[in-house]
C-alpha cells in the first residue's frame, strides 16, 4: 500500500509519517517550500517550489495533478481548517470523498469516526481508487526508527483556474497553546467563577507540565479563553496521557473531544455530574479548595 501525506506544520507531517509507516509499505509526503522537514521517515518527498503570492489553497490543483498520476491508496492530511478546505477540493477534482476526524484505521483499512455529536462511532471505507483521510493529532502510532527523508522529486506548480485573492490582512492574537501535542492537559468548565481565577489553573497546568484548555461556553460565552482552546465535538479532539477536568459537567459534546486520553480525572463538587461516568479517578469537591492543595503537593 502506498501512501501519501499531506500537513500544513512540520510536527503534524513528521507525526503522519511515522503513523504512515504502521499502515502501508510505502510513505510519501507532499510538501511546499523546502525538502528540508526535520524528523520525518519517507520514501520519497514531492517537492512543490513555492510561489510568489500564492496561498496555500492555491497548490490544491497542484496536489490533484499529482495524485491522479500517482494515484496512492490513501491521502493523510492534518485536521486543520486550511487543510479540511484543500482536502475536500482534491476530492471533488480527483471524484473522491473526504473521510474526516478518523480516530482509527483497521488492517482492512476501514476507518472510524464520532457521528451524532460523538454519540456514534461510524466506520466508513473509501469506494474510489485514492482514500482520503483528515487525522488529528495522537490518532495514529509512531513507528520507531531513525529519520529518513528519501529521494526528492521536484513537481511543477499547476495554476488554478480560479485564485483566492486577499483583499485584506487583520492580526490574530497569538496562541501559544499546542494543545494536540500536549501530554497533559488541565480543562476548565462552567464551574469557574470568574476570568481572573484562571491563574490558579494555569499554576495547576504549569506544576504538571500541561497545557490548558475549556469548555466551549468559556471560549466562545464568555470569551475568557481563545476559541483554539476549546475541547469537544466541533472543537479539539485530544489524546493526552493525562486529562484533568475541572468543574466540567461532562456534556457528550465536550468528552468526545478527551474520550482517547489515557487517564481522565475529575473534579467537581456535583457527586452526579456526567464527567465522573468517564473519569478513571474523581474528586467531589470545591475545585476551589481542591485546586490549591493539588498545586501546594505537586510542588
Amino acid at each position: 500500500m502506498k501512501i501519501f501525506v499531506f500537513a500544513e506544520r512540520d510536527n503534524a507531517l513528521a507525526e503522519l509519517c511515522s503513523g504512515a509507516r504502521k499502515l502501508g509499505e510505502r510513505v510519501e509526503a507532499i510538501v511546499i517550500g523546502t525538502e528540508d522537514k526535520p524528523g520525518i521517515t519517507v520514501d520519497k518527498i514531492w517537492l512543490i517550489p513555492p510561489q510568489n503570492g500564492v496561498m496555500v489553497e492555491d497548490y490544491t490543483d497542484t496536489i490533484a495533478a499529482l495524485l491522479q498520476k500517482e494515484t496512492p491508496d490513501l491521502l493523510l492530511v492534518e485536521s486543520t481548517k486550511r487543510c479540511k478546505v484543500i482536502a475536500g477540493r482534491v476530492a471533488a477534482i480527483i471524484g473522491a470523498s473526504v473521510i474526516t476526524d478518523v480516530m482509527e484505521f483497521t488492517p482492512g483499512m476501514e476507518a472510524s469516526r464520532l457521528v451524532y455529536g460523538g454519540v456514534a462511532v461510524r466506520k466508513e471505507k473509501a469506494a474510489a481508487a485514492t482514500a482520503i483521510a483528515m487525522v488529528g493529532s495522537g490518532v495514529l502510532e509512531s513507528c520507531s526508527g531513525a529519520a529518513s527523508q528519501g529521494i526528492v522529486e521536484t513537481i511543477a506548480f499547476v495554476e488554478p483556474g480560479v485564485r483566492i485573492k486577499t483583499i485584506s490582512k487583520e492580526q490574530k492574537p497569538k496562541v501559544c497553546v499546542d494543545l494536540p501535542s500536549a501530554k497533559r492537559v488541565v480543562g476548565v468548565g462552567r464551574g469557574i467563577v470568574k476570568e481572573e481565577d484562571l491563574a490558579m489553573i494555569r499554576q495547576l497546568a504549569d506544576a504538571i507540565g500541561g497545557e490548558v484548555g475549556c469548555t466551549r461556553p468559556i471560549a466562545e460565552a464568555e470569551r475568557w479563553m481563545p476559541k483554539e482552546t476549546y475541547v469537544g465535538v466541533s472543537g479539539l479532539m485530544l489524546a493526552p496521557e493525562v486529562y484533568i477536568a475541572l468543574g466540567i459537567s461532562g456534556q457528550v459534546q465536550h468528552t468526545v473531544g478527551v474520550n482517547r486520553s489515557k487517564v481522565v480525572i475529575a473534579i467537581n463538587k456535583d457527586k452526579n455530574a456526567p464527567i465522573f461516568k468517564q473519569a478513571d479517578y474523581g474528586i467531589v469537591g470545591d475545585l476551589y479548595k481542591v485546586v490549591p492543595a493539588m498545586i501546594n503537593k505537586l510542588k
